[in-house]
């Protein structure tokens, strides 16, 4: 038995589960990402560029390995994660990539000084966070990223628009992931100049 319980906390799903137990509202489900969304979240993201690709609540790791898959070299990619029990599985699951312990609302004091973001990939439980937190957060995205950079979202909502709170973003269509567990939406943004109160 205490086999079997050492086992539940170091698979990807087991992990996720205890973490969405002990913290629900920060954890936006109780079960990785899938293949079919991670791939769909990669997916929007551009391989030419030279600026960093930042991927916030990156979890137990599925749409991390799905951008390396993709073709995003891995010293473009920049992790960012709060859960510390995630950050240490990370860490050891992709051992060369930087994995950084901090919050989405503090994210450029958490990047690199003066380096160019390209893209920003969230798995953010942004319907389940508090307001305040949620503006914070995508404050952060205007102040971070490249004009014309990308922001790739991921929501449980398969329709509705709330463009007044991605003010200096313009919203492409959106993707879907049918397969995923329940079914997602991948929402995709690109950050315009002059626009919103990071310009």
């Amino acid at each position: 038995m205490h086999r079997l319980a050492g086992l539940v906390q170091t698979v990807s799903p087991g992990l996720f589960l205890r973490e969405w137990l002990a913290r629900p509202g920060s954890v936006g489900a109780v079960w990785p990402s899938s293949r079919q969304l991670a791939r769909q979240m990669a997916a929007q993201v551009p391989l030419s560029g030279d600026g960093l690709v930042v991927e916030l609540g990156a979890g137990t790791g599925a749409v991390t390995q799905a951008l390396l898959d993709r073709g995003i070299p891995g010293r473009r990619l920049w992790i960012v994660e709060r859960s510390p029990a995630f950050v240490q599985h990370l860490r050891y699951r992709f051992p060369a990539l930087t994995v950084v312990g901090g919050d989405a609302a503090d994210l450029e004091s958490l990047l690199p000084a003066n380096k160019k973001v390209d893209a920003v990939v969230s798995s953010l439980p942004l319907r389940s966070l508090p307001p305040d937190v949620v503006g914070a957060v995508v404050e952060q995205w205007r102040q971070c990223l490249a004009m014309d950079g990308l922001l790739v979202q991921f929501t449980y909502a398969l329709w509705g628009r709330d463009m007044d709170l991605f003010e200096g973003f313009a919203e492409d269509p959106s993707r879907y992931a049918w397969l995923n567990m329940p079914p997602a939406r991948v929402r995709i943004f690109r950050r315009m100049a002059f626009a919103g109160s990071g310009s």
